[in-house]
């Protein structure tokens, strides 16, 4: 029987990608404005995130690290000065990307509709920033907001970030269901681990891995719980 929902963030409860998209952007104009390949910046961008916030979550670079080599890593791909502060640097882009914080339009009325479940977020961001995001999009007090760095180190896929994340929530894994995104991070390495998982597939043109279940909107979420008596 399911009594916790795990939500992710990035994604799932807010657009962090056109919020990031807009803040890097701004970020580079801010810098060199009519840049030739100001276009290319969010491309960029996100795959450098990926791949820093990888190596971060696997403990190859600090958190501050990481974001100082995205900084440097978009600078030369774009030919840009790299700047003497890092860190400020950084933080010039943070001031951009928060002003993207914005939730889905499905958030809030899904949230009232989930009485009786124990809520709360299991993401793969830096704790404070999310809990920031969570303010700005008017969900702090929605439950614990969990991460790898106030879980242990563990991150998703890790099974033992799942664990652990249910132990916060009071809860054995299989009384959980993970809402998310991502296909492996959200769906798949979750149920491994033992806990529930559907896949929310905003773009509305994936195709769920066998066995799974899929939503296109979180408005699909209460029916989809009360529609399924696995779940209750």
């Amino acid at each position: 029987m399911i009594k916790g929902i795990l939500f992710d963030l990035d994604g799932t409860l807010m657009d962090h990608r056109v919020a990031a998209d807009a803040g890097v952007t701004a970020w580079v104009e801010s810098r060199s404005p009519g840049h030739p390949r100001l276009s290319e910046a969010p491309r960029l961008w996100q795959e450098l995130e990926d791949a820093y916030l990888a190596a971060w979550h696997e403990g190859a670079y600090t958190l501050e690290g990481q974001r100082r080599e995205r900084v440097r890593g978009l600078c030369e791909a774009l030919t840009l000065a790299v700047p003497d502060d890092l860190d400020a640097a950084y933080a010039a882009y943070t001031a951009h990307y928060r002003e993207g914080w914005t939730p889905y339009p499905d958030v809030h009325e899904t949230m009232t509709l989930l009485d009786g479940y124990r809520l709360g977020v299991l993401t793969n961001g830096s704790a404070p920033v999310q809990a920031a995001k969570m303010s700005a999009i008017g969900l702090a007090d929605l439950g614990p907001i969990l991460s790898g760095d106030v879980l242990g180190g563990l991150f998703k896929p890790a099974p033992g970030c799942y664990h652990a994340a249910a132990r916060v929530m009071g809860l054995a894994p299989e009384e959980i269901l993970l809402v998310g995104d991502d296909l492996t991070n959200d769906v798949t390495a979750p149920a491994a681990a033992g806990m529930r998982s559907l896949w929310l597939d905003r773009t509305g043109g994936g195709t769920a891995p066998p066995g799974f279940r899929s939503i296109a909107t979180l408005s699909d979420l209460p029916g989809y719980l009360s529609g399924h008596s696995d779940l209750g």
